[in-house]
């Protein structure tokens, strides 16, 4: 039986019937040619630069647009199909079709999930409620403060998402933002709020931002972006607060030790922790205080901690300080500089930054790894094997490899690396 989402034959009839052909066309270059143009690559090159597998999910992001629209005189090719067509196809796909021809693509956040069942989604540029999506595949490596763009498809009582499915990291994101302001022309505002009919006259922009966010990093291997555990851009700031005349270091002191998050690390020291880190990873650094004569310094690795940062002192210590004078370097300067400073070390950057990086490096790594053929599996992915027991003894088995392997080697920023996270998404105990 025909799974109910799947378009093949209307594939085949919108690339072989009639005018279609070249509407479809002209749909794919909105959506590939500005991209393709700007890096001097054909849509084959895709393959190589991004894999086999996101060229085509981007070209069927383009074909939903496609399929969305209405044409003058042909109409709409949903309903022609469905018209001359229609009698070839189960009611399951039907009506998945139906639903796919009205609706819009959008930026959601995945607020929830249940594995391999369902996910709660909320449109995060329409402002609509939230709404639960039956979903078997995404639900499963897909988790919570996750942004993608996708299409959400009624389909009779309930909801599904189409196959256009792309990931949109915080840099993707802010991309989209900036293309959607500058196309509608819109003033530059905290909250965006935008309708289903404009969404459905912008498709091509969400493939536009991905490719553009994208390309840049693949073609250019040589200068990866570096991120920290939130996924946020690595760039670091020193915010140095002046204490306020007649402060002393015991009221500073005395305010910051009410605050939650921090933990002392000597008399003048704090270390700012995260309670729940990312991945099963626990807690995790996102800072450190120090008093340094009459001012409190604050150091982070990206703005959005910096941010935060500034917001818990002003809290707890606003009437004490004045308002910080921040410094802030990129990764290639903070480079240049250790290197100026001890040019003989063999550190390029603080080893509590490198094995941060490192780490949350391994998370993105292993978590792909999931869906990925492995050799030790007899060829099956890690969430394949586990459906049978003799496959659960060899998850077992090349867990523990991947644990001895970091714990033996002298791993560098590597070290400490903890993987209980992959056990416990998998479902597999230590016993096999």
């Amino acid at each position: 039986m025909k799974p109910s989402h799947d378009l093949t034959n209307l594939i085949a009839f919108s690339q072989r019937e009639g005018v279609w052909p070249e509407l479809l066309a002209s749909v794919l270059d909105e959506h590939f040619g500005p991209a393709l143009e700007e890096f001097d690559l054909d849509f084959d090159d895709l393959e190589e630069v991004l894999g086999p597998q996101l060229p085509w999910v981007m070209w069927g992001c383009a074909f939903e647009d496609f399929l969305t629209r209405d044409w003058e005189p042909e109409g709409n090719v949903v309903d022609l199909y469905l018209k001359r067509r229609g009698w070839r196809e189960p009611a399951l796909a039907k009506g998945y079709m139906q639903g796919l021809r009205h609706a819009h693509v959008s930026l959601h956040e995945v607020l929830s999930t249940v594995a391999g069942e369902t996910m709660v989604l909320r449109d995060v540029l329409t402002g609509a409620g939230p709404v639960t999506v039956r979903e078997k595949s995404a639900s499963r490596t897909l988790k919570p403060g996750d942004r993608i763009a996708v299409r959400v498809v009624p389909v009779r009582d309930h909801h599904v998402i189409s196959g256009g499915l792309l990931p949109f990291a915080p840099a993707v994101v802010d991309t989209l933002m900036d293309g959607l302001r500058t196309v509608l022309k819109l003033r530059r505002k905290k909250d965006l709020r935008l309708s289903p009919e404009q969404l459905r006259g912008i498709a091509h922009l969400f493939t536009a931002a991905f490719l553009f966010t994208h390309l840049p990093q693949a073609l250019d291997p040589q200068r990866p972006q570096m991120t920290n555990t939130d996924g946020e851009d690595l760039v670091f700031h020193e915010l140095r607060f002046p204490f306020a005349t007649g402060v002393t270091q015991a009221q500073v002191t005395e305010a910051l030790s009410h605050l939650p998050d921090l933990s002392a690390d000597g008399a003048r020291r704090w270390v700012w922790l995260s309670k729940s880190g990312k991945g099963g990873a626990g807690n995790m650094i996102h800072g450190t205080l120090d008093l340094r004569g009459k001012a409190l310094v604050l150091e982070v690795n990206s703005a959005e901690r910096a941010a935060r940062g500034a917001a818990m002192v002003g809290k707890a210590a606003g009437a004490l300080l004045r308002p910080p004078l921040m410094a802030i370097q990129t990764v290639d300067q903070a480079r240049a500089a250790h290197v100026e400073r001890a040019p003989l070390a063999t550190e390029e950057i603080p080893p509590e930054i490198a094995q941060e990086v490192a780490h949350a490096h391994m998370t993105r790594h292993y978590r792909d790894t999931l869906d990925q053929p492995i050799p030790a599996l007899q060829g099956k992915t890690p969430r394949q094997a586990i459906k049978t027991a003799a496959g659960r003894k060899r998850v077992a088995e090349w867990l523990r490899l991947l644990e001895t392997g970091t714990a033996r080697a002298d791993a560098g920023a590597m070290t400490g690396y903890d993987f209980a996270w992959m056990w416990e998404e998998l479902g597999v105990t230590r016993e096999g």
